[in-house]
């Protein structure tokens, strides 16, 4: 009976910690949301999270660790996505891409940032790399199956940048409403994809 119950509040403290866990990764991706990585401390994340910034460091070492995992959960929704889309073509690869991109703004900016200012080390770098790479084996074999004159790889990072360029390009187009913004976007991806496959 003794162990019944420490196994039970062992799986209760596991259970908590995963939660708190999640807490503090879902208020970091809207903080990285609403401000760039290098202006976000470990305060602002335990602000939104609703809990104290030292109790963070139980879950995170640092805040590059918070960024990283918060940058993973979104990619990690949006790989199958992608693995999906490219069963009905290419256009639907590109279409996927960009909605999600836009549905999800904290992504994106965390993208972004990492793109632009990726000062990553260590182990951040080498998870991303990783989820990196699922996406990229993704598009990847959709263009082998394509059977193009181009190395398929070079394809995959192509069009890969192109949608990104268009999404970094357009999201904010002055005099121009939401619908109108991801109507042209989802235009320019169709191109670009059509482009790519011929």
């Amino acid at each position: 009976m003794k162990s019944t119950k420490k196994t039970l509040y062992g799986n209760i403290k596991k259970r908590e910690r995963e939660l708190r866990r999640e807490v503090i990764i879902e208020a970091a991706q809207r903080v990285f949301a609403r401000k760039p990585f290098n202006k976000v401390s470990i305060r602002d994340i335990a602000r939104q999270a609703g809990i104290s910034h030292a109790l963070i460091y139980r879950y995170f070492s640092n805040k590059q660790s918070i960024f990283v995992e918060a940058f993973l959960r979104g990619v990690q929704e949006l790989v199958p996505l992608i693995n999906e889309a490219s069963a009905k073509g290419i256009e639907a690869v590109a279409e996927t891409y960009v909605r999600f991109l836009i549905d999800h703004d904290e992504l994106f900016r965390m993208m972004t940032h990492f793109m632009l200012d990726g000062n990553l080390k260590g182990e951040s770098v080498k998870k991303l790399n990783a989820v990196a790479r699922s996406l990229l084996d993704c598009l990847n074999r959709f263009f082998e199956s394509a059977q193009q004159k181009i190395h398929a790889r070079y394809l995959a990072h192509a069009f890969f940048a192109s949608l990104n360029g268009v999404l970094i390009s357009f999201r904010d187009y002055p005099g121009r409403t939401q619908n109108e913004i991801t109507a042209h976007m989802l235009r320019l991806g169709n191109i670009i994809a059509k482009k790519l496959t011929q």
